[in-house]
């Protein structure tokens, strides 16, 4: 059954097909060839939909939509710039910071690259920089959003291995600031040894006063969020509801930007991306039902275990497995079909299920910057209209923070556990 499913899926994907219709279109033909019926495709299908922490997925794709209509993110940009002076390399750590900030709102890898990555690369070549760096630094500076809360891929990751989404979103504020810092510092050594410009901005304390007070509103929404999750009173889909309403409260009233047109937009954008996403993850659903159908997840966990039941060579080679599985699926299909496998065989094996979960998507995170499915790198190749083989090789060095982030999170199970722990007195 396993060898036939996964034939067809990789017939499918190599003669291009889409992930989703690879995935669904495979389990079909083996639940029928198998004499199921065929209503278990709709009842599994809609099954991995009834979901509550998917909802908060829409909500904030919405709220990062209305954010970014509204203009905020080139006052985020600005205020940034006038904080940092001018100093060599300021506007490429300006646009690591603005990542992060931005990424306390938006939950996902692309949503970053689609309402900064024009302006970041905009202000960077006009500094200076080298198209190539710009775009490289852009799509490095985007794995933020997905570690820092709120995260669409750790949302989808803690409903499918039984992990409470509320702790895995705060295990991952503290591996997102180290990958902040990490990439930061490899900015710095690069602005020594290349020579990058310096920022040409010039700002009294009036003027930054000024910005200052025009992003506040801006600033306070991941504040918001985050104070949410840590207080115990919301969860994911609450806190992503009053997302969606503060972004449209500080549009309309605040910044007074957001328009009827720009309203819609967002939702028809909202719309979109919302559908791909959870066809991926009904037929992924689908998929991952008849591997557990053949007692793949338990094949694995014994294979795994008989191996080695050490942690962390355990972690060091889902480590491997996932940067492979990165480079040839999307991330959200990859975390369907395989945290079911692997997870239980971890978790048995002592690997705390907060770490694994971020180590996770940390992994898959990095797969959107390798090809041939690196939909990070295609997405800045749309923007810049660069051929991907300059963006790759603008993002290479920055393979060093990301890789050494993902070890130092690997072996070092209290840089995902601590602030769980600490706030919400779980064992």
């Amino acid at each position: 059954m396993t060898a036939l499913l996964l034939t067809i899926f990789f017939v499918l994907l190599i003669a291009g097909a889409p992930v989703a219709v690879c995935l669904g279109l495979s389990a079909a033909v083996v639940i029928v060839s198998e004499g199921l019926p065929v209503s278990v495709l709709a009842q599994r299908s809609l099954n991995a939909l009834d979901s509550s922490p998917l909802l908060a997925v829409p909500l904030f794709i919405f709220a990062a939509s209305l954010l970014n209509a509204t203009g905020v993110t080139t006052h985020l940009f600005d205020l940034v710039r006038m904080v940092l002076g001018r100093i060599r390399g300021a506007v490429a750590q300006v646009s690591i910071l603005v990542s992060l900030i931005f990424s306390g709102v938006s939950g996902a890898a692309l949503a970053d690259i689609g309402a900064l990555g024009k302006i970041q690369i905009d202000q960077m070549t006009r500094q200076g920089y080298r198209p190539e760096f710009a775009a490289g630094l852009t799509v490095a500076a985007a794995t933020i959003g997905p570690i820092f809360p709120p995260s669409i891929p750790i949302i989808i990751y803690a409903s499918v291995a039984n992990v409470s989404a509320v702790q895995l979103l705060l295990a991952g504020i503290v591996p997102a600031l180290l990958l902040t810092a990490l990439l930061m510092v490899q900015v710095a050594v690069l602005a020594r040894v290349k020579s990058l410009p310096r920022d040409t901005i010039a700002a009294r304390p009036a003027d930054v006063a000024r910005k200052a007070a025009i992003s506040f509103p801006a600033l306070l929404a991941p504040v918001l969020l985050i104070g949410g999750l840590m207080s115990g009173y919301f969860g994911p889909t609450e806190v992503a509801g009053v997302t969606v309403a503060y972004a449209l409260f500080i549009g309309v009233f605040i910044y007074r930007s957001l328009t009827l047109r720009g309203l819609f937009e967002a939702l028809k954008d909202t719309t979109t991306a919302t559908a791909n996403i959870l066809f991926v993850v009904a037929t992924a659903a689908l998929f991952a039902w008849v591997l557990t159908l053949d007692q793949v997840p338990m094949k694995v966990s014994a294979l795994l275990l008989g191996l080695t039941e050490n942690p962390l060579l355990l972690l060091l080679l889902v480590n491997i497995l996932l940067l492979v599985v990165g480079m040839v699926l999307e991330s959200i299909a990859a975390i369907l079909i395989i945290a079911p496998i692997i997870a239980p065989a971890l978790t048995m094996a002592g690997v705390d299920p907060l770490q694994l979960g971020i180590v996770f998507v940390l992994n898959l995170m990095i797969g959107l910057l390798t090809p041939p499915v690196g939909m990070s790198l295609y997405m800045i190749t749309i923007i810049t209209k660069m051929p991907v083989t300059r963006v790759i090789a603008g993002v290479m060095p920055f393979f060093i923070p990301l890789l050494l982030s993902l070890l130092v999170v690997s072996a070092v199970p209290a840089l995902s556990t601590w602030l769980p722990e600490t706030l919400m007195n779980t064992p």
